[in-house]
């Protein structure tokens, strides 16, 4: 029983992050693609807006 506490503390507490980082992100995902596509460019890597959004996907499917 006491594992199935600490399991239902870490999804809470997972909750109440994505929730939080929801409610105070400071940008729409749109604007932090293209922010992240600047900083690449500065780095000398090119990518286009459709490969930062076929990454952003890979990303959150691996996530699931």
């Amino acid at each position: 029983m006491k594992a199935l506490n600490i399991l239902y503390a870490f999804l809470g507490g997972a909750i109440v992050g994505c929730s939080a980082a929801l409610l105070f992100a400071p940008e729409k995902g749109e604007e932090v693609r293209g922010r992240i596509c600047k900083l690449l460019k500065r780095k000398g890597i090119r990518l286009s807006d459709e490969d930062v959004d076929e990454l952003v996907a890979e990303l959150a499917a691996s996530e699931e």
